[in-house]
């Protein structure tokens, strides 16, 4: 990237009133420019591809299909584009699995005012940015590995389930059919059968 030449960035946030938020805050900065704004996954994908952007600032949670799933997608599409995750999950097995996709920024929408600008900087020189607070805890606690045999997924519904969410609630704070919830709630119910202990 020439000195002259602003970083080229891609916005993708379902909802219109972050994006135009994540814009202002980006392009008040000398030498950032959003050329892109999507509002599902494969908005990003199809931006990512036609742009060649910089960096891609990427929502985790958007229609269209999993974001995390998404990344190694994109990386293999626009392997010169890095990839800020910009997101309200704050969970360590959130950002490992995303840090592990190859993303080289892991933002909480919290902090996006304080931390973005110098993510995408970093991201977009090479290097990773983690935000502080989550990266500690991700420092501190061991990767679990799924229990019973379980899928991410199924333990994600199952914890879900566990706060005392129904069946539709989950499949739209996933973005997945009521039927798919069913059948990860079916299985996280067989699991010690499948997997005994």
């Amino acid at each position: 990237m020439s000195p002259e030449r602003p970083l080229r960035i891609v916005i993708a946030d379902d909802h219109s009133v972050v994006r135009r938020g994540l814009r202002q805050l980006l392009e008040d900065e000398a030498g950032l420019e959003v050329v892109a704004e999507a509002d599902d996954v494969d908005g990003a994908r199809r931006y990512v591809r036609g742009h060649k952007p910089d960096v891609l600032v990427l929502d985790l949670n958007m229609p269209g299909g999993s974001s995390l799933d998404a990344i190694p997608e994109i990386r293999a599409e626009a392997p010169d584009t890095q990839i800020v995750v910009l997101t309200m999950q704050n969970e360590p097995a959130y950002a490992r699995q995303a840090l592990a996709h190859g993303v080289m920024g892991y933002v909480l929408k919290e902090a996006a005012d304080e931390e973005l600008v110098e993510a995408v900087r970093r991201a977009a020189a090479g290097d990773t940015y983690l935000n502080p607070r989550l990266g500690a805890r991700v420092a501190a606690e061991p990767p679990p590995g799924p229990p019973d045999g379980l899928t991410e997924r199924e333990v994600e519904v199952l914890r879900m389930i566990a706060l005392g969410h129904t069946n539709a609630e989950i499949a739209t704070d996933l973005y997945l059919s009521v039927r798919t919830v069913e059948t990860h709630r079916a299985h996280t119910a067989e699991a010690p059968r499948r997997d005994p202990l």
